[in-house]
């Protein structure tokens, strides 16, 4: 986990060179870079998706082999952040209405 958080990190240096101003809150940078970080190095792959307030999509990418998980939220300029990720990912089945967990 240690290892992917700081290529995460490294990652979002480079990402800050193109984008100073969010640097100072969260790993940001332009989509394509971020998915293909995801994608490419993480083995993680779209899962879930929904939009948020001022037409923000956030995602959660996964690694079916790792159990990686990132959640991401990308604005309309095309500015995708890292807004958490972890480890040991699992799915859930829905609870019918009423009844205890």
């Amino acid at each position: 986990m240690m290892n992917r958080i700081a290529s995460l990190a490294i990652v979002g240096l480079a990402i800050f060179a193109t984008n100073p101003a969010s640097a100072q809150n969260m790993l940001c940078g332009q989509r394509e870079m971020v998915v293909n970080e995801l994608t490419g190095r993480y083995g993680e792959q779209v899962r879930g998706m929904g939009l948020a307030h001022q037409n923000r999509i956030v995602e959660v990418y996964v690694s079916e082999e790792t159990g990686t998980w990132t959640i991401t939220v990308t604005s309309p300029n095309g500015t995708t952040c890292l807004m958490a990720a972890g480890q040991h990912f699992s799915t859930m089945e829905p609870q019918p209405g009423g009844e205890d967990l």
